[in-house]
């Protein structure tokens, strides 16, 4: 495995040594691994080799290829468990976390659902098609934490199922989960995480988190598109019906009814994402072999770093705690009055790649917006900058030198 400079030594030396893991790094400056993070050349290897060595279906051939095929699935599901801290029997495979958020929005009873207004619409959509849904919102402080007062308020409502980030995906904001899940179990409410942004960036023991359900995605944390994976505590994945129906999930069929498998299959219907899940396998490898400390580690000292330059550049507004250690490494801001694509369209001439928008998150926009500019009739859009493993200062240097020459361009400076 090609060493990531960074891990050890944020300072910015050597900084593109182990880049050749990534091929599509080449002479860009990549800030967006909060949509979508690069793929070792390690893991594309693993994948190319199941479809030339080991092309078969799991489960289901009694042939030297298919036992091979199904191996490498069970042991890709054998070390996500392990990076989670848990059970191979309680890791479903599905397509991503959207995939598992939905799974749960149709499949866990109670009508009174509890989320906060930092939602990724992944996380908030799905609960809103419940018939007859009761949402209740928990709002946010001017930092961009959870207001304590406002969760107070909701879970003394007792909801049937608290549904929320661990980190958001525009604000950076660490939820804590722990100290919410301990309250969840005192009064019975269910307690889901969308792990997308906590997973790929935090060292991750579901035991010591203590959520009932997570979900999270295979393509945030260095792995292909396609593949994500909810976990659940055991008991409560045994009550959930199956989701969908067909192949795989079954144990007998007859003209009359159809009893179905244990977990997880009971849960995948259909053929599976085979190499995708062997592609997630060898992704969590090679976050390992850095260690989840590390990259946390690393990811502090990138938003740290961050957040001092981008304060020098005037009229630039930062959203979120702005602090490294209460937030994952996403920061989001505006540049003045400019539009955010704008900006955006300026920084990729200089091959500097990061998000504009929404971020999938319009409740949350709205919130900033009246926060920020009270009676603004449009939401905010802002600019997003998000930092993975392979990520150095030299990054943080060219975009704040492609701000400051979108500032001069719209006569900003």
């Amino acid at each position: 495995m090609g060493k990531i400079h960074q891990l050890k030594d944020s300072r910015g030396r050597n900084e593109r040594q182990g880049m050749q893991d990534f091929p599509c790094l080449e002479g860009i400056t990549y800030l967006d691994s909060a949509a979508s993070s690069q793929t070792p050349n390690q893991v594309l290897e693993k994948m190319q080799h199941y479809y030339q060595h080991d092309r078969a279906n799991v489960h289901r051939g009694a042939y030297a290829l298919s036992s091979r095929a199904t191996e490498a699935y069970e042991e890709a599901r054998q070390k996500v468990a392990d990076f989670l801290g848990t059970e191979a029997e309680q890791c479903v495979f599905t397509r991503g976390t959207t995939d598992g958020l939905n799974l749960l929005a149709r499949t866990l009873p109670g009508q009174k659902v509890a989320l906060s207004v930092m939602e990724h619409h992944s996380n908030l959509v799905p609960w809103q098609q419940r018939p007859g849904v009761e949402l209740l919102w928990i709002e946010m402080r001017q930092d961009g934490t959870l207001d304590p007062a406002s969760l107070d308020e909701v879970l003394n409502q007792k909801p049937d199922i608290l549904t929320l980030t661990w980190v958001s995906n525009v604000l950076g904001t660490i939820n804590p989960i722990g100290e919410i899940a301990e309250r969840c179990r005192a009064q019975g409410t269910i307690l889901v995480v969308d792990a997308a942004q906590g997973v790929p960036h935090l060292p991750t023991d579901v035991n010591q988190l203590g959520c009932h359900f997570l979900v999270f995605s295979g393509h945030k944390m260095l792995g292909p598109t396609g593949i994500g994976v909810l976990w659940g505590e055991r008991k409560q994945l045994d009550k959930l019906p199956p989701y969908q129906f067909g192949g795989s999930m079954v144990g007998l069929v007859t003209r009359e009814k159809t009893t179905f498998a244990d977990l997880p299959q009971r849960l995948e219907a259909g053929t599976p994402p085979i190499a995708e899940a062997i592609g997630l396998g060898a992704a969590i490898d090679y976050l390992q072999g850095h260690g989840m400390a590390q990259v946390r580690e690393h990811e502090k000292n990138m938003v740290a770093y961050a957040l001092e330059k981008l304060r020098s550049i005037p009229e630039l507004r930062i959203a979120g705690p702005q602090d490294p250690e209460k937030q994952g490494g996403v920061i989001s801001f505006q540049l003045g009055n400019v539009h955010p694509h704008d900006v955006a369209t300026i920084l990729d001439r200089r091959n500097v790649c990061l998000r504009a928008g929404h971020h999938c998150c319009q409740p949350l926009l709205r919130r900033l917006t009246d926060m920020w500019t009270p009676g603004a009739r449009a939401p905010l859009a802002l600019l997003r900058a998000s930092f993975y493993l392979y990520n150095g200062r030299q990054d943080v240097d060219r975009l704040v030198d492609g701000l400051q020459e979108a500032r001069k361009v719209f006569d900003r400076g």
